[in-house]
């Protein structure tokens, strides 16, 4: 299975991680550690040597009650990241945006991917910058507007509800000239669903690949809430074994790329997970 991209065709014959990087001041996580050019590369050299994949970079936080952030904005605090990265580093770099005008000026910068948390509701445009780059795209479920996302009312059937929405992001994306190597699928742990829809998606993902046509799903449950709201309150940065539990079922049940926080936990969880699998 390969996953192109405008700069190279990636393998998923293993489960990838995709390492989070946050460079905004609000994030849930991380918000407000990596908004400097230093601070950022820092961590970029850190997680290539943890055994990142891919890195993932967002300038725009998408937590519960953040605030909508103007595309020229947006580009002011991830266009030199990326810039940097790519001209120092071997890695593919992924842009997290839901505006087309990000996108479009992140590939131009060097991101060889773009990840899309709405699934080109939003912003169909999106799907056409990446026709004309290239570059992969990955299309996320979610519901609702940027400030009603993580408010929607639950869903009676999330496996439903996930399979159609998606199947309809898949074929916008077509339409507009994307190709279906370039497309990787995310269920949207976390956005508008109840704890327990997010860990049935987790427990049905292989029935979910089967019915979206076995395109690449991608999993991010690192240190989101439904943990907390499942085990009892815990911080953030305190939900880590929870989310290598997580991260560990997505990979049994067919998921090919993790996205993390902790990226050298993640790492090891995901390939022992894998070379469990190899031994059925």
């Amino acid at each position: 299975m390969i996953w192109r991209t405008a700069r190279r065709k990636i393998s998923l014959g293993r489960p990838l991680v995709m390492a989070i990087l946050n460079v905004t001041p609000d994030s849930f996580s991380d918000g407000g550690r990596f908004v400097s050019l230093d601070a950022a590369l820092g961590r970029v050299e850190e997680i290539i040597g943890e055994g990142a994949d891919i890195i993932d970079i967002g300038g725009e936080s998408t937590r519960p009650g953040s605030r909508r952030v103007a595309a020229d904005e947006e580009c002011e605090r991830v266009l030199p990241v990326i810039a940097t990265i790519t001209e120092r580093f071997d890695v593919p770099v992924s842009i997290d945006t839901s505006k087309a005008e990000v996108a479009r000026a992140a590939v131009e910068a060097g991101a060889e991917i773009i990840n899309d948390i709405a699934g080109l509701r939003w912003d169909p445009e999106i799907a056409d910058a990446a026709a004309a780059s290239g570059a992969g795209l990955v299309l996320m479920h979610s519901r609702g507007e940027f400030g009603t996302m993580h408010t929607q009312p639950p869903v009676e059937d999330v496996i439903e509800d996930v399979t159609s929405s998606l199947q309809r992001s898949v074929a916008e994306a077509r339409q507009r000239g994307v190709r279906n190597e370039q497309l990787v699928l995310d269920i949207g742990i976390g956005f508008g669903k109840t704890p327990e829809q997010n860990l049935e998606l987790l427990a049905k993902l292989d029935k979910l690949s089967t019915s979206l046509e076995g395109f690449p799903l991608l999993v991010g449950a690192s240190r989101k809430s439904f943990i907390a709201k499942t085990l009892g309150e815990m911080l953030p940065e305190e939900r880590l074994p929870a989310s290598l539990a997580a991260a560990a079922v997505a990979v049994v049940n067919g998921a090919r790329v993790i996205r993390a926080h902790d990226v050298r936990e993640t790492v090891q969880a995901v390939r022992l997970a894998a070379a469990i699998l190899e031994q059925r």
